[in-house]
């Protein structure tokens, strides 16, 4: 069992703390001490996991550009090279690229520094092998290792400086000029006007070293160079002063598209040439429309706080099939993959928050690949006089949608939570025009008809955190409100289980 000291590491199936010093309050968890007996406990699952001892394994390391990351390459190098490991050092990376490094370059696994959208104090490391990254348990048990104090027999590694990026950003070059099929092979974006907002992650060779020697004219990109405390805005295409931010420059630009990163490259979005965000369910819908051109009737696997409009998108007007399924990308990634052994033709897996996991690319959650297929496709489409808002046309979208994210006070926060949820089905039941989806994976998803909101309810359990978030969509305006007053009456008798100052400020 992990102790509360090194349990406070997990985050789903990464392993994230603080680990740069300024923010009061905030003391430094992935020490040097830490990040070495976590790396030992990777050699150790890994040897175990690769059935060949430590010495004979072969690892990738790579970091996006966070303060803390000289420091925790360091700590992991030395752990590796001292237990006999042959380290490739594979230096600014993208997190999908060190999923494709194994593939590649024949690694045993590697490990990414990187907290994806996390404030610039923090730091993580997560780890892929060549079947994919880790679940929860194989975090635990490297966690354990760590704990116990178990460490790899002492022996002599070696450490190869290893750019990998440069092939990386070759694949996706090659997948555009295959997809576009332009007269002129070579520069297929010839005068495509395309802007990056790179947020200073990880994510600026995308504008110089994939669109630019296609022909794209990238003027007006913004943030590409890596800088770890992140100036300018949070690396993240859900946060909303970043999507203004880029939406403002696709604008100013003049530009058809464009595209926004988080820190480490697993998760990106869009921007049309009006400067709209092509984001949350607007980006599922375009994702979808690309995995079932080849795909027909083919199921897409989305969490669950998709629109009512998103599922008829997918099967009214592409004719595939929607599965909504629970919160979490490793969640739909792994509802997909089952799907697929089963005899389901699934070809996408995809979170509202940028997430997507396509089955022709390892169910890899790639910002950067997902963003290249939609290059590919509004090229193709401007090929033919039409845009990617013509495409989204058909697409329904709610009037209103809001989050709240209500604290739970209980220190057993998760069977207080579950308890809140498995009385509010038993409520909701009985009330007039509300109805239960039969096919809830998580919490409790409610449709309310037009004299009661017009719209959907979603209450379930965070992932990771106290927090039992509600999530609300409306087709009217005004709706929403109703939604919420429809809901305060059961919500107000947990007051002492929930923290509803968050319903006191959305009714005002």
């Amino acid at each position: 069992m992990l102790s509360k000291d090194w349990e406070k590491f997990k985050s789903g199936t990464d392993i994230r703390g603080v680990a740069s010093e300024g923010v009061p309050g905030e003391e430094v968890l992935l020490t040097d001490e830490a990040v070495r007996r976590i790396a030992g406990g990777f050699a150790l699952w890994l040897s175990a996991r690769a059935k060949k001892p430590v010495p004979s394994l072969t690892v990738a390391v790579g970091h996006d550009p966070r303060i803390s990351a000289g420091r925790l390459r360091a700590d992991v190098v030395a752990a590796l090279t001292g237990a006999g490991v042959r380290v490739l050092d594979c230096g600014l990376s993208s997190t999908p690229a060190m999923f494709l490094v194994t593939k590649d370059l024949s690694c045993d696994g590697s490990v990414q520094l990187t907290a994806s959208h996390h404030p610039w104090n923090r730091n993580g490391l997560k780890f892929f092998t060549p079947a994919g990254g880790l679940d929860g348990p194989d975090i635990e048990a490297i966690l354990q290792h760590a704990q116990d104090g178990d460490r790899p027999t002492p022996a002599a590694g070696s450490v190869e400086k290893t750019d990998y990026m440069p092939r990386y950003c070759a694949r996706l070059r090659e997948l555009i000029q295959k997809g576009v099929k332009a007269a002129d092979y070579g520069r297929p974006l010839r005068g495509f006007h395309i802007v990056v907002d790179a947020g200073n992650g990880a994510g600026g060779f995308y504008a110089t070293d994939v669109l630019a020697p296609l022909g794209a004219d990238t003027s007006g990109s913004q943030f590409l160079e890596p800088d770890g405390r992140f100036p300018n805005h949070i690396p993240n295409p859900e946060n909303e002063a970043a999507m203004r931010s880029v939406c403002a420059a696709v604008v100013r630009a003049k530009a058809d598209l464009g595209v926004i990163f988080d820190t480490d490259v697993d998760r990106g979005g869009a921007v049309d040439g009006k400067g709209d965000e092509i984001n949350r369910n607007r980006l599922i819908a375009i994702a979808s429309a690309i995995a079932l051109e080849n795909c027909p009737g083919g199921t897409v696997v989305t969490d669950s706080v998709t629109s009512t409009g998103l599922k008829d998108y997918i099967e009214k007007t592409l004719g595939g099939r929607h599965r909504r399924f629970k919160r979490g990308y490793r969640n739909v990634i792994r509802e997909a993959v089952r799907l697929n052994r089963e005899g389901v033709n699934c070809p996408l897996a995809i979170e509202t928050s940028g997430h997507a996991a396509m089955r022709e690319n390892y169910f890899l959650d790639d910002g950067a690949y997902l963003v290249t297929k939609i290059i590919i496709l509004a090229a193709r489409l401007r090929g033919s006089g039409n845009t990617l808002e013509d495409l989204l046309r058909p697409l329904k979208e709610p009037a209103e949608a809001l989050e709240l994210r209500f604290p739970i006070r209980a220190e057993d926060f998760r069977a207080a939570g579950e308890a809140v949820i498995a009385r509010l089905a038993e409520y909701a039941a009985k009330q007039e025009g509300w109805s239960v989806a039969p096919d809830n994976f998580e919490g409790v998803r409610v449709s309310l008809d037009g004299a009661h909101g017009a719209g959907w309810f979603l209450l379930r359990l965070s992932v990771h955190d106290p927090i039992l978030p509600l999530n609300v969509e409306s087709d009217r305006p005004g709706g929403a409100r109703t939604i919420l007053k429809e809901l305060s009456g059961f919500l107000g008798r947990h007051a002492d289980v929930i923290d509803l100052a968050p319903l006191r400020r959305a009714l005002g």
